[in-house]
């Protein structure tokens, strides 16, 4: 049932002295921004795909189409598909979640850091997760 789930992660609390620091963090405007700029990718990279605007809607056809990987990316995404025991159902879950950071970037490719950071959102799929 988890790997229905496209992202999941374990959140720790957040220790008194990293929440008392005078440090301040991305303010909610830059973030909704980057947001919406990666939406509008979305959007264009879609706008000849009938019924899809953005990455959550993509079918496997499209997800084979859209998010099409390097040969190390393919390394990662298999090592991690084989140590982490991932479903079908997972591995493209992992496709479209990449496909948003590297929008989120505005990149173009899918590449390793995009892999590597959504096969960090599959916290869930770790074997002893949940004890």
């Amino acid at each position: 049932m988890l790997d229905r789930i496209d992202i999941h992660i374990e959140v720790t609390p957040v220790p008194f002295d990293k929440l008392s620091e005078e440090r301040k963090g991305e303010s909610s405007v830059v973030i909704r921004k980057r947001v919406e700029a990666a939406r509008e990718f979305q959007t264009q990279r879609f706008e000849k795909v009938e019924g899809i605007h953005y990455n959550a809607q993509m079918s496997t056809k499209h997800i084979r189409e859209f998010c099409k990987l390097n040969e190390s990316s393919k390394n990662l995404l298999k090592d991690a598909m084989q140590r982490l025991n991932l479903s079908a159902r997972a591995y493209d879950r992992i496709l479209k979640v990449s496909r948003t950071i590297a929008d989120l970037e505005q990149s173009e490719q899918v590449v390793e850091n995009h892999i590597s950071e959504a096969i960090q959102y599959r916290s869930l799929d770790r074997e002893g997760w949940l004890g």
